[in-house]
């Protein structure tokens, strides 16, 4: 019996060890990237499915409600209704251009990589999980900022679509804790639109590192 299962374990490390080995090799690696999506490959989706939370007392979507629906929404007015809600409408345009492009790429990545939580299955919801999506928020300003990054995308050096992430950070700081981590803090876009005259490509130069921007069709 002791031989017996001494067969079995040897067998089964050198099925760990031959797996490790093609899963980290090099032409694995390169499959894993040709399946991975691509700007100038993959259109930016029509709709999006949002799974709507309940919402506390006073409004304010509730990350922890339950799910009420999934809906299908349409992709470009999702935005438009983000960016209110994330970013202070009275910031500086350059800095609403930065959060409209993080935007725009943390819901892309989202829609081809969907979740399915209490067998929904959905890209994002509509509270700080994700984004905070509230319908008919958007405001000439921020759809200012929208509109001159709509054929815009900010991916890794061979185009591939990634997540923007983010976080608030604090106010009158570029908040460069960020750096490291690829995040952008929110609060230090406009710091470094305001006190730096930083544009959006220089604000998103500053958080993310080893990506670059890119106009689609």
């Amino acid at each position: 019996m002791r031989r017996y299962m001494f067969h079995i374990v040897c067998a089964l490390l050198a099925l760990g060890i031959i797996t490790q080995i093609f899963i980290g090799s090099p032409e694995a690696k390169a499959q894993q990237r040709q399946n991975e999506f691509k700007v100038g490959q993959t259109p930016l989706p029509g709709s999006l499915r949002i799974a709507v939370r309940e919402s506390r007392p006073g409004g304010e979507p509730n990350p922890r409600g339950r799910i009420l629906y999934v809906m299908d929404y349409p992709f470009e007015t999702y935005i438009r209704n983000v960016l209110p809600n994330e970013w202070l409408p009275s910031w500086e345009p350059e800095a609403l251009k930065a959060g409209a492009l993080a935007i725009k790429m943390f819901a892309w990545y989202h829609a081809l990589n969907p979740v399915t939580i209490d067998n929904q299955t959905f890209a994002v919801d509509n509270t700080v999980n994700f984004q905070v999506f509230r319908e008919g928020t958007d405001l000439p300003r921020t759809n200012a900022a929208f509109d001159e990054t709509i054929n815009l995308a900010y991916v890794e050096p061979d185009n591939t679509i990634i997540e923007l992430n983010y976080r608030a950070g604090y106010p009158n700081s570029p908040n460069p804790q960020y750096r490291n981590a690829q995040k952008m803090a929110q609060h230090g876009s406009q710091y470094l639109a305001e006190t730096q005259n930083r544009n959006m490509l220089q604000i998103l130069q500053y958080y993310y590192e080893n990506r670059k921007l890119v106009q689609f069709q």
